[in-house]
């Protein structure tokens, strides 16, 4: 027995113009959810992906200051003994320490605020696609 296309489902009209107010706020209904869980998910990769690097690069300079570590220590055991040639030992470990001291201080100071002008990592390319997106709804109502 054959079947009529036309018996078996109503036809769905393709048009815009041609659908129902009810239709065209379910479809402006589900097509906002779908935007907004894209969105997300943009956000999600992004932040992720920006977390990625930003561990690596952690990782690395964590291995560099290590072994940066063992070559000051040895760096600074030379220049206590080369200071002690001139003065006695314990001035020379002394002198040494100090300026260790000021050096660290400085370092200290420039790295608070190089973290005070260090940005959160916000997903900037999601944020302006949401906006866009909504400038896009807003001009898309008014019509």
């Amino acid at each position: 027995m054959a079947s009529d296309a036309s018996t078996t489902a109503p036809a769905v009209p393709t048009d815009p113009a041609d659908k129902s107010v009810g239709d065209l706020v379910r479809n402006l209904s589900e097509d906002l959810s779908r935007l907004v869980r894209d969105e997300i998910h943009l956000a999600q990769a992004e932040v992720g992906a920006k977390a990625k690097k930003a561990g690596i690069g952690i990782g690395a300079f964590g291995g560099a200051g290590v072994i940066a570590l063992y070559g000051l220590g040895v760096l600074i055991a030379a220049a206590v003994l080369g200071l002690s040639a001139a003065v006695p030992a314990w001035l020379a470990a002394l002198i040494i320490g100090v300026v260790l001291f000021v050096v660290a201080g400085v370092a200290a100071l420039v790295g608070r605020k190089k973290l005070q002008q260090a940005a959160p990592p916000v997903p900037t390319r999601a944020i302006e696609s949401t906006k866009a997106d909504v400038a896009e709804i807003k001009e898309s109502i008014k019509r």
